[in-house]
């Protein structure tokens, strides 16, 4: 998590917090509360063992060793860890899966393609 990390430092919610409503940031976030809502950012997202969101996510990155239910869409690559749980509809560029993740979701990935004129990278060719 270092490419959009304020100073030195993901954003973070953490185990004893609840926030219902929209987070809306260009900074990493690590989830070990609970999130009942919205979570947009051009960075990575996090969902501890502990981590709880109930809604929508919307990032480049993602790891989940938490409970996720609803819309996650992640730009490049979704990596559920063992302790994962996630519920709902995914839309990724790649799905990176652990042993004993609990996946029951619809699914689709995007291509190469349209991963990289989401991200405004244009492939010129001879």
């Amino acid at each position: 998590m270092k490419n959009n990390e304020l100073n030195g430092h993901p954003n973070r919610i953490e185990r004893s917090t609840k926030i219902t409503g929209e987070i809306v940031s260009e900074a990493d976030f690590r989830i070990d509360g609970t999130l009942e809502g919205t979570i947009t950012t051009s960075g990575k997202v996090v969902i501890g063992k502990e981590g709880v969101i109930n809604g929508n996510v919307n990032c480049s990155f993602a790891d989940v060793e938490g409970k996720f239910s609803g819309k996650i869409e992640v730009k490049e690559s979704l990596s559920l860890k063992s302790t994962s749980s996630v519920e709902g509809e995914v839309i990724i560029g790649k799905l990176i899966v652990e042993s004993g993740a609990s996946f029951n979701a619809k699914c689709s990935m995007r291509s190469a393609k349209e991963v990289k004129s989401i991200s405004g990278k244009h492939e010129k060719t001879a």
